[in-house]
């Protein structure tokens, strides 16, 4: 046990798994709560007139210096020898509290564990949709029937409409658990179907679209399109990679676990051909940038390709065509070309082999090749 200082809080290695708690040796009671994610949250524990042992979250470190939380700890504990108990209050007060906070504190709290690109989705979901819907309303006066109505209402747009039922379903559930109503008004709304997009490059419209890459050999955008092809990678993966990810001596990319959808380190083994593309960057790598796909502001990453994407298309012919359908595209080239779904799935990084099955009925193609081939035999007998 240490007197919490700056210098103290901000040595504090991360623990791997659970979260850990370092009480104060001077303020009884005064602690601190370290995440495996980093984040670092000053609180008080007491025990109430019940004796029921209470925590209640101070602050953020960041947001809060040690000296002020330790300042604030010790009025809420003052209160507690006078027989208060902040944390009942508190629990009043947010019965009280509107949509507009409970998104605060989704964002602040459960939202960070999340990955970047995630938190980043849920933010465009609220500011379109939640916010204008529930941003001014009190959370418990939000009934069941105003969520299904807002559900209904984003018929024309089912994808975003389930999303927004998921997410609002998840922050409730967050408001039940702390107290601030007694229900959760979205749980159990059933979601509308979701058709998954089945699109990919044929091969003659994956010529075309690789010809026209070609005309851009040092365009920086067109670099990441080829390597999306060549990889399967995710476009956050590659847009996200540094160079000390790439061992190009092994023809390996790692990457870290902060970066994948599954929270997992991974190991994708690179063909020559990508190998080249990174090598083309080399060639053209920004002094002091050590992201592998380097944006116009000296120092970022690349952040935009719609202009770009949108270009590529109307000279390659191509309608309908997303970006993340070239990871589609390189996981149906290979499964069609005899690539077992299990060799796919781990190149892809997936996790469970139902994400993969997406792509079984092309694995039928090989056979139907070599059956046609053996009754082309026959016929010509």
């Amino acid at each position: 046990m240490s007197k919490l200082t700056k210098r103290f809080v901000e040595a504090l290695v991360a623990p791997t798994e659970k979260q850990e708690i370092h009480w104060d040796s001077e303020l009884k009671g005064f602690g601190l709560v370290v995440l495996p994610s980093g984040r670092r949250t000053y609180c008080v524990q007491y025990r109430n007139l019940d004796r029921k042992l209470k925590r209640l979250k101070v602050g953020v470190h960041g947001q809060i210096n040690t000296e002020a939380a330790r300042d604030i700890a010790r009025k809420l504990l003052a209160r507690v020898t006078h027989g208060e108990d902040p944390s009942a209050q508190k629990k009043v007060a947010r019965l009280k509290s509107e949509m507009s906070d409970l998104i605060d504190d989704y964002l602040e709290g459960h939202a960070a564990k999340k990955r970047p690109k995630s938190i980043m989705e849920d933010k465009k979901l609220i500011k379109a949709v939640l916010d204008p819907a529930f941003g001014n309303r009190k959370v418990d006066a939000i009934t069941r029937k105003e969520v299904e109505q807002l559900h209904t209402k984003m018929a024309k747009t089912p994808y975003q409409a389930n999303r927004a039922i998921a997410l609002l379903s998840k922050m409730f559930s967050l408001a039940v658990a702390w107290g601030w109503r007694v229900d959760n008004p979205a749980q159990g709304i059933e979601r509308y179907q979701e058709q998954k997009r089945d699109r990919w490059l044929q091969a003659k419209e994956l010529k075309r679209f690789w010809g026209v890459l070609d005309k851009y050999p040092l365009n920086v955008t067109a670099l990441l399109l080829k390597f999306l092809l060549l990889t399967g990678a995710r476009k956050g993966e590659a847009m996200g990679a540094t160079w000390d990810q790439f061992d190009i001596q092994q023809a390996v990319w790692t990457k870290p676990s902060h970066m994948t959808k599954q929270k997992k380190k991974e190991h994708l083994p690179l063909s020559a051909e990508a190998l080249g593309v990174l090598k083309v960057l080399k060639k053209i790598e920004k002094p002091g940038n050590k992201h592998v796909f380097p944006g116009r502001i000296e120092g970022s990453a690349l952040k935009e390709i719609k202009t770009f994407w949108k270009k590529v298309l109307q000279e390659a012919d191509i309608k309908d065509l997303r970006p993340h359908d070239l990871r589609h595209t390189h996981a149906s080239h290979l499964v069609s070309s005899g690539m077992s779904l299990s060799i796919v799935g781990k190149l892809l990084g997936h996790t469970q082999a139902s994400t993969t099955q997406r792509y079984a009925h092309l694995a039928d193609e090989p056979l139907r090749q070599a059956a046609e081939l053996f009754s082309s035999k026959v016929i010509k007998k």
